[in-house]
């Protein structure tokens, strides 16, 4: 017997385009509620206010929760053939002109804009081929405030975890007040230089509440999401107990001459989705571990 699921591919990432644009994952909803209860700092207060009031209008009238609605990154996982990638390309076309999403991609010489979130190697796809019988999407909007303070350092190994914590906290201190926090610190440790970023982003899809089942990992984003809310750099940037709402650190075996660190700052609008599609149906939600 053959299934037809109610919704084809292409619908699937509309409906995950709208949902990440329009509601704010629960997890990092939660987190900002609980930072409106623990900030004692009327500025900051003020800041978180106005973020979650700006959240539940966007919730109730259905439009997205920041002018700037980035550049949708796709992590297709699972099974699935090369022809998702049309699917996903005439997806974004189509939010980009119905939800409407900003059309923010341009030619990097010409600054030629299209009008429609595509060009020369857009939409940005990474797939991650198993052996599971389900295809997966999830969608991550990266708006350029933050994207534009990703930092990338090849540290000498004789640095060590200093130097490491160093530079992850340098790096998001130094980033003040322009990727709109309190936000999430993705973070890639190892591998080579560009897995090391891809890791430091991907991160940024796991939701807050989930525990790394490495100890190490685990105890290391508890003590710089500890260390980075004591900075007093706050909500904007304007000053407060909320930096960052929360850290997610990825780690890959890296060459014993190399040590390779990156940072990728989420803002509080750290938007994603995911839809996870089986031979009978479709289940949405707004995280994914990848």
């Amino acid at each position: 017997m053959v299934v037809k699921l109610p919704e084809t591919t292409e619908k699937v990432v509309e409906n995950l385009l709208r949902l990440a644009n329009t509601k704010i994952p629960e997890d990092i909803g939660w987190a900002l509620e609980a930072a409106a209860e623990w900030e004692t700092n009327k500025t900051a207060y003020s800041q978180i206010g106005a973020i979650l009031d700006n959240i539940r209008k966007a919730e109730h009238l259905g439009k997205p929760m920041c002018q700037d609605t980035g550049i949708p990154i796709f992590y297709v996982r699972g099974k699935f053939d090369s022809s998702i990638s049309k699917d996903i390309a005439q997806a974004v076309e189509n939010c980009t002109r119905n939800i409407p999403m900003r059309p923010n991609t341009v030619d990097p010489f010409t600054r030629k804009n299209n009008g429609n979130n595509l060009g020369d190697g857009m939409p940005c796809i990474h797939y991650i081929p198993t052996a599971d019988d389900f295809t997966e999407i999830s969608v991550m909007l990266k708006g350029a405030g933050s994207e534009n303070m990703t930092k990338l350092r090849m540290l000498n190994p004789a640095d060590g975890m200093e130097g490491v914590k160093k530079f992850i906290i340098d790096s998001v201190l130094d980033a003040g007040g322009r990727p709109c926090p309190p936000g999430i610190v993705g973070v890639g440790v190892g591998g080579t230089a560009d897995e090391c970023v891809a890791m430091a982003k991907r991160a940024l899809m796991e939701p807050l509440d989930h525990e790394d089942p490495d100890p190490f990992i685990k105890d290391l984003e508890e003590e710089l999401f500890v260390k980075l809310n004591s900075s007093g750099l706050g909500p904007m940037g304007l000053g407060g107990n909320t930096t960052v709402l929360g850290v997610k650190v990825r780690k890959a075996a890296c060459h014993t001459a190399s040590l390779p660190v990156a940072v990728n700052i989420g803002c509080w609008a750290t938007r994603r989705a995911s839809a996870r599609i089986t031979d009978s149906d479709v289940t949405y939600s707004q995280g994914a571990v990848l």
